[in-house]
């Protein structure tokens, strides 16, 4: 039977630990009451600290067995992100927490596949929640008040939150369709091509755009190394400049990494390599003042990359493609990367385009490239028959696409 988990440190937020479970299971959901406090538990719990603790890598004592707060809490984090992962019988999570509190139960939320209910009840959820959630599906709900006892206002929010939980937990979403899922990435200026590829494959394939701000390129390739993909459609690329250039919506440098370990097909291109993003004009680092700029809207600002900084990409990219023991092709359009980069087009810069593609195509050019003399008109159809090619099956009917 599956459960609710309800995580707290029941050593100072013990009796909001005790009303959330009951509420819960007033619900109608059966509950795991879960300790993750470094000091005693005020209220009984169905699995303990102790307990925790020992999936640590180093053991309890590394836990339990320190005076420092910061430390005892990011090792309690460490524990419970190996405990979440460990455990078959998850319906979904519930955690409340202050500061301490949120950090260790997020980290382990975030060990959790996406699509399990997980709820934060949180001090901190009306703030930058960015690194409690990252790439997970994890809901932030605000506590309002601070967690020092129940009053009248906690109860109310404490409630509400048990039941969203115990209504995800009991009501799941439906199965999906049959169809296999693809994983694409795409961004404003890449836009019209990956919709008239997602128009060409929706038939057949479950497709899953992610815009690539750096979260979505990082949260397409966490559904990779869940097994949750048949396929990546990698057209938009550009969180690698800003990786390397320093760009406000950056790649990690594990990009590649999941496609390399899952070995699943990939059909990739470079599309808005062209570009680092930056927030406002004032905030574009002194080191590239005077560099060519675009104004995408007015607190987004473009930089054009370099020769040498596209010799710098190609580099990095072909070095990881070369990696990938799985079927790879990686498509090259020889007239431009994105909509901005084209004859006449505000980063159109056919030496610097040249650098990038000679680097790329320098790592192994036999294995998986696809030169490209332009876009095609019907560049959908083209990827179409990679990924069937590349997933051993056979090109479905050509469809008629609308050129961008």
């Amino acid at each position: 039977m599956k459960r609710i988990y309800v995580v707290g440190t029941a050593d100072t937020k013990g009796e909001e630990l005790a009303y959330l479970a009951d509420a819960i299971a007033a619900a109608g959901a059966p509950v795991v009451r879960v300790d993750v406090g470094t000091r005693g538990a005020s209220v009984p719990v169905d699995i303990d600290a102790k307990a925790v603790a020992a999936h640590h890598p180093e053991g309890a004592d590394n836990v339990l067995g320190t005076n420092d707060r910061g430390t005892a809490v990011a090792a309690m984090g460490q524990a419970f992100a190996r405990f979440a992962a460990s455990q078959t019988d998850i319906a979904g999570m519930i955690g409340i927490g202050g500061g301490g509190g949120t950090s260790i139960i997020t980290t382990g939320m975030r060990a959790l596949p996406l699509g399990l209910p997980k709820v934060m009840v949180s001090t901190l959820a009306s703030g930058d929640t960015a690194p409690y959630v990252d790439v997970s599906d994890i809901v932030m709900m605000p506590s309002v008040t601070d967690m020092a006892g129940l009053n009248g206002l906690s109860r109310v929010i404490l409630h509400n939150a048990a039941q969203a939980i115990a209504a995800m937990a009991l009501h799941p979403a439906p199965a999906a369709a049959g169809r296999p899922a693809l994983g694409l990435t795409m961004f404003g200026v890449t836009t019209p091509c990956v919709t008239a590829i997602v128009d060409a494959l929706r038939a057949d394939y479950d497709c899953m755009v992610f815009h690539a701000t750096g979260t979505g390129g990082r949260t397409m390739e966490k559904l990779a190394d869940s097994g949750m993909l048949a396929g990546v459609i990698d057209i938009t690329t550009t969180e690698v400049c800003d990786l390397l250039l320093g760009g406000v919506l950056p790649a990690t440098e594990d990009r590649f990494g999941a496609i390399a370990r899952a070995r699943l097909p990939y059909v990739g291109s470079v599309g808005a390599l062209d570009m680092v993003n930056f927030w406002a004009p004032p905030t574009v680092p002194e080191r590239y003042r005077g560099r060519r700029f675009y104004e995408h809207n007015p607190n987004v600002t473009l930089m054009r990359t370099t020769v040498e900084e596209c010799r710098a990409i190609g580099t990095w990219i072909g070095e990881r493609l070369s990696r990938c023991e799985g079927p790879v092709r990686f498509l090259i359009p020889e007239k431009g990367v994105c909509a901005l980069d084209i004859e006449g087009g505000a980063f159109w810069d056919p030496e610097a385009d040249a650098a990038l593609l000679e680097e790329i195509d320098g790592s192994d050019p036999e294995a998986f490239l696809d030169k490209l003399n332009a876009l095609p008109e019907n560049e959908a159809q083209l990827i179409r028959e990679r990924i069937a090619a590349l997933t051993g099956g056979s090109s479905p009917a050509p469809q008629p696409v609308t050129p961008a």
